[in-house]
């Protein structure tokens, strides 16, 4: 038995109605869907850090997820794993003509075309007789950032994008005037639905922003998230080696430990580049 078949016998196991597992049994696709999201996170989170082995074992609890979709779906007859492998194998081939058929196609950009032509097709057969629009098929499950840049991707498909950089900066900052003229009212006159509006309108130019710049946002913000984590935990170890807690400090003294951690930090990637100029 290979080990996927072994997998999917477990999970029967675990679902088994007398014989399972009490929480596996309980679960349908709602409850499951959280958790193969967080999975797909952790494969992300193994590959930023480089480490093969934690990204052998998140793929394995991603591969999981789908084998216990795949069989809360064979228990109500409306599929199972084989027709999920089967389903992929099938669309892989026929988005690859040039490697399983007769198109030639020489470049990576030319593949990118041709990958995005078929998928409109397939998105116009599902459609039917409904007109289509060229943001089908976007999930509305996707993260917020990695979805508005997915949306302003098709738009910019059909010419609806700004040609140049320098005009995404000019709205956001009128995006952020908007936003700002509306913080500075009297709490009073304030409006908390308006002022979310407009701050979400703000993170979608910022989004574009990253487009045109070439950017993934999560990724940005994901490093930008480990940098405050690493710095705001030497805070507190710096903290601790005085006999102090962040909580009893002022914001000034917090100011300055972390002033001292960025310091670090930049002197310890210095070191290198030294080391190396020395050694030539």
């Amino acid at each position: 038995m290979t080990s996927l078949l072994k997998l999917l016998a477990i999970m029967e196991r675990l679902r088994d109605p007398q014989k399972g597992c009490a929480w596996d049994r309980e679960q349908d696709f709602h409850s499951i869907a959280p958790y193969t999201i967080e999975e797909a996170y952790e494969v992300a989170e193994a590959i930023e850090q480089q480490d093969m082995a934690a990204l052998k074992e998140e793929l394995g609890d991603l591969l999981l997820q789908v084998v216990f979709h795949a069989q809360m779906a064979r228990e109500q007859g409306a599929f199972d794993f084989e027709d999920v492998a089967r389903g992929i194998c099938e669309k892989m081939i026929r988005r690859h003509p040039h490697v399983f058929g007769s198109e030639n196609i020489r470049t990576a950009e030319e593949q990118t075309r041709a990958w995005e032509e078929h998928k409109a097709r397939e998105r116009q057969e599902k459609n039917g007789s409904r007109p289509s629009s060229a943001l089908d098929g976007i999930t509305r499950g996707l993260p917020a950032l990695t979805r508005a840049v997915k949306l302003q991707k098709r738009a910019a498909r059909v010419g609806f994008d700004w040609p140049e950089t320098h005009q995404v900066l000019d709205k956001l900052n009128e995006e952020m005037a908007e936003l700002s003229a509306e913080l500075v009212k009297n709490k009073a006159e304030q409006n908390r639905e308006l002022i979310a509006e407009e701050f979400g309108d703000m993170m979608f130019v910022y989004a574009n922003l990253a487009r045109h710049l070439d950017i993934d946002p999560e990724s940005a913000l994901r490093s930008a998230n480990a940098k405050f984590e690493r710095r705001f935990r030497r805070i507190e170890e710096i903290l601790r080696e005085q006999g102090k807690k962040a909580e009893h400090c002022t914001l000034e003294e917090l100011d300055r430990c972390w002033d001292q951690a960025k310091q670090e930090e930049k002197d310890t990637s210095a070191k290198p580049a030294l080391s190396e100029k020395a050694g030539k």
